[in-house]
């Protein structure tokens, strides 16, 4: 963690005349632009990354809004036909009992993807400004969100598995709603969204003096 008040003496690849490939990882010398190993092109910066990141995560923010607006989930029975929000299906959990499903479903369709959403753009916003957060710190909050981008799914999951083992023809039967496509796409659109960042950036800004942007 840094010290406020003083820079951690960091000798990057970029100073050591180096560049890794984005794929294989394997480490060759500036200017080289394929790697031999995997056959990728080698990129020291992806210069349009932050267009990309924006753009996906403005249409994942996008598709986010009606997959909670929209039902999650249809329940059809012999009288009536029941459709519930992801926030009304973990009410509707609670009121039966299963306080602990609702709860997994809210952290998991709700937190966390409202967490994903402010984090990148946090990322993103960071590496174009002094921050005071800490690199090291971005860095790892970089691989958080990389590695719950899995689990994201798992209000789908919920829903194609009730969907499967609920189908008794006319008596009752569970079908996805428009939100779970929605909700999917959103999913999808932060994933890449997150996979677009390139978080060399981050330690770009290490040599630039207090209160100058990585574009001066």
């Amino acid at each position: 963690m840094e010290i406020a008040g003083q820079t951690p003496d960091i000798i990057s690849a970029r100073d050591l005349g180096v560049v890794a490939c984005n794929r294989c990882a394997k480490v060759w010398p500036a200017g080289r632009q394929t790697c031999t190993r995997c056959g990728s092109t080698i990129i020291a910066r992806d210069t349009k990354s932050l267009q990309r990141v924006w753009a996906l995560w403005l249409v994942g923010l996008m598709c986010y809004v009606p997959a909670n607006v929209y039902p999650m989930l249809q329940t059809r029975t012999l009288l009536n036909v029941q459709e519930d929000t992801i926030v009304g299906g973990a009410i509707e959990l609670v009121h039966h009992g299963a306080i602990g499903i609702a709860t997994i479903i809210l952290v998991a369709s709700v937190v966390i993807p409202l967490a994903k959403f402010m984090a990148i753009a946090f990322l993103a916003i960071s590496v174009s400004r002094v921050s005071a957060v800490s690199k090291h710190q971005r860095q790892r909050l970089y691989e958080v969100v990389e590695y719950i981008g899995r689990w994201s799914m798992i209000d789908i999951f919920v829903v194609a598995i009730m969907s499967s083992l609920v189908q008794l023809n006319t008596l009752a039967a569970i079908n996805p709603g428009r939100a779970s496509l929605f909700f999917a796409l959103s999913v999808i659109f932060t994933m890449l969204s997150a996979q677009a960042f390139d978080s060399r950036m981050i330690w770009d800004l290490q040599s630039k003096p207090e209160g100058h942007s990585a574009n001066d």
